[in-house]
């Protein structure tokens, strides 16, 4: 077949532009491009890092949000949500039975929590680097001062995930309220990988208000960026937000999506997410075979899983740890890859030269 312009560039590695991404979003539904550019994304995928999957302990400690996202089940607003926070010693404790199941990263994730104070976060990554020194430590917990990321990063935190959810202001402003601002988001991000983190950036596939010109602008912040990781997941509608009616976003475009952006950041870091297995009993499954690596299973208190709800009806809020890793080691190994015991740091890449870096600086 002959390459369109848009796909042969991207493979390439070429440069794209706003007017490249934008073309190569309307390939979609093309199944001779999809499938090109699936094979390619499984290539690279390979090339980087074989058929390992790698785990993630996501460790889910409060479901407390000082911000009011319009599409998220936890936001303040909403007064239907259980709170609840974790203890250290609790946060402690998933550590300890997500390393004795093979986990060798840990995922603290929350709202953005102002009861969890900078100290208080810098004391549990001391305590989990202390116990756990062959464990990475993630962190997600939203929008912060670089002074802040600075303290953590001295604590021992070695990934930060911030998703960007839509790099297009007037998107952005569909889905957040007037106290949050694009800006800011990027700006974090900027200052993440500035003090030497790895970062994960992303967005929501179908989320309402989303077009191909959004998306193409979510693809050039991610080409700009260069983030070590990139989480991706469809839309689904949280019952108590102004969202409730919308559609669910596509899994096909999110797989879609997921080989496209392996293809951009060859090396990247690139979950396989829960929202997938939500929308298709295979999602997670054909989410690896799109070009995914990782997959996050849920090392949070039993108790706790079905109140940290950001959308209507997320699996696995019912299974204990060993469950949930026991299920997805064989799903990986159905859909053809190998689970492994391992931190899955992204391998070291020269980087090409930002001319965004400090204009956001």
């Amino acid at each position: 077949m002959s390459i369109k312009n848009a796909a042969e560039k991207l493979i390439c590695q070429q440069a794209m532009t706003k007017e490249d991404f934008i073309e190569l979003l309307g390939y979609f539904g093309n199944s001779d491009i999809m499938a090109l550019l699936k094979e390619e994304a499984l290539k690279l995928r390979r090339k980087y890092y074989g058929n390992k999957v790698f785990t993630r302990g996501l460790i889910e400690f409060t479901n407390y949000c000082k911000n009011n996202c319009y599409y998220c089940g936890i936001r303040a607003g909403n007064q239907n949500a259980r709170r609840y926070r974790l203890a250290p010693e609790e946060i402690l404790e998933c550590c300890q039975e997500g390393h004795h199941l093979g986990f060798r990263t840990f995922v603290l994730q929350g709202g953005e929590d102002p009861f969890y104070t900078d100290e208080k976060i810098a004391a549990i990554i001391r305590e989990i680097k202390y116990h756990y020194p062959d464990c990475a430590v993630t962190l997600s917990i939203g929008e912060k001062p670089r002074e802040s990321y600075r303290l953590f990063r001295e604590a021992g935190a070695d990934r930060y995930l911030l998703r960007h959810e839509t790099a297009d202001e007037a998107h952005y402003r569909q889905l957040h309220p007037d106290s949050m601002s694009l800006s800011t988001r990027r700006q974090c991000l900027w200052d993440l990988k500035d003090l030497g983190y790895q970062v994960g950036a992303g967005m929501m596939v179908g989320s309402p208000g989303q077009s191909d010109q959004t998306l193409a602008e979510d693809l050039l912040l991610l080409q700009e960026l260069e983030p070590q990781m990139v989480g991706i997941g469809p839309f689904i509608p949280h019952h108590d937000t102004r969202f409730a009616k919308e559609p669910a976003g596509s899994v096909e475009l999110t797989l879609y999506l997921l080989s496209v952006v392996r293809i951009l950041l060859p090396a990247v870091l690139l979950p396989s997410t829960t929202a997938l297995g939500t929308l298709d009993p295979l999602g997670r499954e054909k989410g690896l075979a799109a070009g995914a690596n990782v997959v996050m299973p849920n090392l949070s208190p039993l108790r706790n899983r079905k109140q940290y709800e950001l959308y209507d009806n997320k699996i696995c809020t019912g299974e204990e740890a060993a469950e949930c890793r026991g299920c997805l080691e064989q799903r990986v190994r159905n859909a053809g890859f190998e689970l492994v015991s391992e931190r899955g740091d992204a391998p070291f890449l020269p980087k090409k030269l930002n001319p965004m870096y400090k204009e956001n600086r």
